[in-house]
């Protein structure tokens, strides 16, 4: 079976990012000349994905209006006999059939999960987490799908933390299948001390999952920071189940954090085929100056 549905949770109030998440949603502040969120739709497109629903909240309509045409922006373009910046514009709205919808209440990733239950119905479906910007050769959601595609499970992008992190993330209790490759038997989200964790190989930003997850989930209690946890859920589905993991290919930008906003933005600005050479001219000379 192939994936073709993805489901991008966007509703975060992104307070590591204030003051400006206040005004603009963290899924909208840029990578060079990109929204964050473009990344994670063309990430899903390149996959093969054909819908891909967008979960926000209120005050993020910039979002919706961002993958919409712009008749202001198509009137003066074509003008101006700028063709480019208009094929790049419709090029932004047509990548994938897009679908919105509000979680009402910040009640957790899997609260936010749950409400795409009608648009997903019985399919298996990516789901492509707000924060996390992977850049790679391979898009990341075509590595998963073909680990699902071998397996017939969920799969989880997984990445190894450093120890002392551990209990920021989730943890995952596995045995290696092959080569990057780990059968998932069970999984704890923020263990209290590292001697709770199973591992250090996290989630980062990446799962596929089985429509069963809808099922499972609306029997989770509460859990981490009193929300309804997808991790705890994921963790029924690995015992009852099974799932897969994969330590997938690509650097991973954290963008709900201003370190990880700041660090994607010169890593991915030195590698701009527009400003590129200039921006590391004055890298090198700013650099001289410290």
């Amino acid at each position: 079976m192939k994936i073709k549905k993805a489901v991008i949770p966007a509703a975060g109030l992104g307070t590591r990012m204030l003051p400006i998440s206040k005004a603009v949603p963290k899924e909208m502040l840029p990578i060079v000349d990109r929204p964050a969120i473009s990344y994670l739709v063309k990430e899903a497109s390149d996959a093969g994905i054909e819908d891909i629903l967008v979960i926000t909240a209120g005050g993020k309509e910039c979002i919706e209006d961002y993958f919409d045409y712009s008749a202001v922006y198509e009137k003066r373009l074509t003008e101006k006999g700028k063709t480019d910046d208009l094929r790049l514009l419709r090029e932004v709205a047509d990548m994938a059939n897009i679908t919105f919808i509000r979680q009402k209440e910040a009640m957790g990733l899997g609260h936010a999960i749950l409400k795409a239950r009608a648009f997903v119905g019985e399919d298996d479906f990516a789901v492509l987490y707000g924060d996390d910007i992977i850049v790679s050769e391979t898009p990341v959601t075509k590595q998963l799908c073909c680990v699902y595609e071998k397996y017939g499970l969920g799969v989880a992008g997984v990445k190894p933390v450093p120890w002392e992190d551990v209990t920021r993330y989730c943890s995952l209790k596995v045995d290696e299948a092959e080569k990057g490759v780990y059968r998932v038997s069970d999984m704890v989200e923020k263990p209290k001390r590292r001697e709770d964790a199973f591992s250090n190989l996290s989630i980062l930003g990446r799962v596929i999952l089985p429509a069963q997850i809808f099922d499972i989930l609306e029997n989770t209690a509460p859990g981490a920071g009193g929300e309804i946890q997808l991790t705890d859920a994921m963790a029924v589905l690995s015992r009852e189940k099974g799932m897969m993991a994969l330590d997938f290919e690509g650097r991973r930008y954290d963008m709900g954090s201003k370190l990880g906003f700041l660090t994607a933005n010169v890593i991915e600005g030195v590698k701009s085929e527009e400003v590129g050479e200039d921006f590391k001219k004055f890298l090198k000379e700013f650099v001289k100056e410290l």
